[in-house]
C-alpha cells in the first residue's frame, strides 16, 4: 500500500516516512528540499524534488497512485509569515488545495494534515482541548487553520476521509537549530558548542514537549482510525523552559548557564494541549517522557 507523505524532507515527515517504510508501506515523498534535507530521506522512498504548489503534483499523483497522503509540507516560520504573509498562505493554503484537488481527482482514500497549536492563540483555559476558541495570534496561525476548513469541506463534499492533528511543541533528532527552530534544537545547538542558551523572560513560562517519535506514531495510527476527527498531539504535561534547561545541561554535562533577557512581546505565558481525545480515539499513548526523548535524541545524533 502507497502512502504519498509531501514534506518528507523536512524534521517531522521523515521520522513519518521512516516509521510508515519500517511497517511495510510503500512511501512517495513530494519536497522541494527549501527547509528539508536530501539526508532525511529514506532510501527506500520514492523521491520527487518538488513544490507542493506545482502542477507537476499530478504527474505524482497520477504515476505514483497512493492510496493515502499525509501533507507536513508548509512554511513554518511564525516571524516569515509576518514578514512574507502572502508567501505564507501561498505554500500553506495553496499548496493544500493542489493536494486536496488531486486527491480528488485520483481518488486518494485519507488525507492526514497536521494543523499546529497556534490556531488556538493566547489560551483561555488549561490545557487546551480540542472545543477551545480558534484565534490564532500570526499569520501562521491563520494560514495552518484555513487549510482545516478546507480539508472538512472536502471531506463531506467528495467522501475524502482525513484526520487533522494540532501539534504541541514537537522536538527530536533532525530539528533544525537555525531561524525558527524549535528551543530544544537551540539549547543542543549552543551546549554543544560551549555557548549559553538564551531565555527570554525569567524561565517560569510551560510549554507542552513531545517526542517525534511519539507524533509519528500518531500519524501510523491516523491510516486506519480517527477519520474524521481533530486531535491534539501532545504530552499533557507542562515544562518550564527553566526545566527544559536543567534537564537538557545534565545530559550533555554542559559546565555554563543560562542568560536571561526580557521576555519578548506576543509570546504566550503557558501552553499544555489536552490529548485525552487522542488517547481515547486514535488508541495512541505518548510513550517518551522528557528525559526518555532529549537521551534518544541525544544518542542518535552521536
Amino acid at each position: 500500500m502507497k502512502v504519498l507523505v509531501t514534506g518528507g524532507a523536512g524534521f517531522i515527515g521523515s521520522h513519518v516516512a521512516d516509521l510508515l517504510i519500517n511497517q511495510g508501506f510503500q512511501v512517495i515523498i513530494i519536497d522541494n528540499l527549501s527547509t528539508g534535507k536530501m539526508e532525511n530521506v529514506n532510501k527506500s522512498a520514492t523521491f520527487y524534488h518538488m513544490d507542493i504548489r506545482s502542477e507537476s503534483v499530478q504527474e505524482v499523483f497520477e504515476k505514483e497512485k497512493p492510496t493515502f497522503v499525509v501533507h507536513h509540507a508548509a512554511q513554518i516560520d511564525i516571524q516569515k509569515s509576518i514578514k512574507e504573509p502572502r508567501l505564507d498562505g501561498e505554500i500553506n493554503i495553496l499548496g493544500t488545495i493542489n493536494i486536496l484537488e488531486n486527491c480528488i481527482r485520483y481518488g486518494i482514500q485519507k488525507i492526514i494534515y497536521p494543523s499546529s497549536a497556534a490556531v488556538y492563540g493566547e489560551p483561555a483555559y488549561l490545557p487546551v482541548d480540542e472545543k477551545h476558541n480558534i484565534c490564532p495570534m500570526s499569520y501562521y496561525g491563520i494560514s495552518k487553520y484555513t487549510p482545516e476548513q478546507y480539508i472538512r469541506v472536502y471531506s463531506s463534499l467528495y467522501d475524502l476521509k482525513h484526520t487533522i492533528f494540532r501539534y504541541a511543541n514537537v522536538y527530536g533528532p533532525r530539528q533544525a537549530y537555525e531561524g525558527e527552530g524549535g528551543v530544544v534544537a537551540i539549547f543542543q545547538h549552543l551546549m554543544k558548542i560551549g555557548q549559553s542558551p538564551i531565555i527570554f523572560g525569567d524561565g517560569s513560562q510551560t510549554r507542552d514537549y513531545i517526542y517525534v517519535g511519539d507524533v509519528a506514531q500518531a500519524n501510523l495510527k491516523a491510516l486506519t482510525q480517527g477519520d474524521n476527527e481533530t486531535f491534539n498531539i501532545s504530552t499533557n504535561e507542562k515544562t518550564t523552559v527553566n526545566q527544559l534547561f536543567d534537564v537538557m545541561k545534565q545530559l550533555l554535562g554542559f559546565q555554563g548557564d543560562v542568560q536571561y533577557r526580557p521576555e519578548r512581546p506576543g509570546d504566550i505565558p503557558h501552553s499544555i494541549l489536552d490529548n485525552r481525545k487522542a488517547m481515547m480515539q486514535l488508541d495512541w499513548t505518548p510513550r517518551y517522557s522528557l528525559a526518555a526523548g532529549l537521551e534518544e535524541m541525544l544518542q542518535s545524533e552521536e
